[in-house]
């Protein structure tokens, strides 16, 4: 009696435990977290040893596509570019000075004293003889242009330059006493100096009577032109020009 006892113990027991087994949940089965790949850092391009930047934040190293400006845009590593136009009497002087500092040079005028836009500029020669102000105004400018785009202001400023260059112009010709107008190919020197006096002028059209500063203007001005939007003053001079030349053929 006393072995069937413990054989009926022993069945019960494993019958105990088969309805544990079956009623106990069944572990979840845990995903592994997927592995994170480590961010990688930020690189920043230091400047080499030596290397002097424009307003010691910009690098010179910049793309002239224009073969034609590219003999007559100076990109001489200056910091302040600045020379006070030394030895201006010689021939080609202009090509010679740093590309920044010509349009700083551009900048010093006392307006254009004639009605542009339907308004009559005149700035009663704020920027004349103003070197250091602006230089200012263009560093301020070339930030804002940074911020904006992310990209180097200096190229910005150079595709700027290559986009407002026209190409042809009309010359007034007399044949015995007959005046005409005839289309001419224009020199690399002059579409740079066309180019320059549009984007000056343009800033200060673009500041005159406006909430915008002058820097603002110019930044505008440059960002324009670069991405040959019509909304560019010069972009528009530069069409009228070859528009006016291809006319006079």
């Amino acid at each position: 009696m006393a072995e069937k006892d413990a054989a009926s113990a022993d069945e019960n027991k494993k019958e105990d435990t088969a309805v544990t087994a079956q009623e106990a949940p069944k572990p979840k089965k845990v995903r592994a977290a997927p592995k994170t790949q480590p961010k990688e850092k930020e690189t920043t391009v230091a400047p080499m040893a030596g290397q002097v930047l424009l307003f010691d934040k910009y690098s010179y190293d910049v793309e002239v596509q224009d073969l034609s400006l590219k003999n007559y845009i100076n990109l001489k590593a200056l910091a302040y570019p600045a020379t006070f136009r030394r030895r201006s009497g010689s021939s080609f002087s202009k090509a010679n000075l740093n590309i920044v500092e010509r349009l700083s040079n551009s900048l010093m005028r006392g307006g254009t004293g004639g009605k542009v836009g339907g308004h009559i500029i005149r700035t009663k020669g704020r920027l004349q003889g103003q070197k250091l102000k602006t230089m200012h105004i263009i560093e301020e400018a070339f930030q804002a242009i940074s911020k904006q785009t992310g990209k180097n202001p200096l190229q910005i400023y150079i595709k700027a330059l290559e986009n407002s260059a026209p190409i042809e112009d009309t010359t007034r010709v007399v044949y015995g006493g007959i005046k005409s107008n005839v289309a001419v190919d224009i020199s690399a020197s002059r579409r740079l100096d066309i180019a320059l006096r549009n984007i000056a002028m343009a800033t200060i059209i673009g500041a005159f009577g406006s909430k915008r500063t002058i820097a603002e203007a110019l930044a505008s001005e440059l960002m324009l032109a670069a991405n040959v939007d019509v909304n560019s003053y010069a972009i528009k001079r530069k069409n009228e020009i070859e528009r006016m030349a291809r006319s006079a053929k």
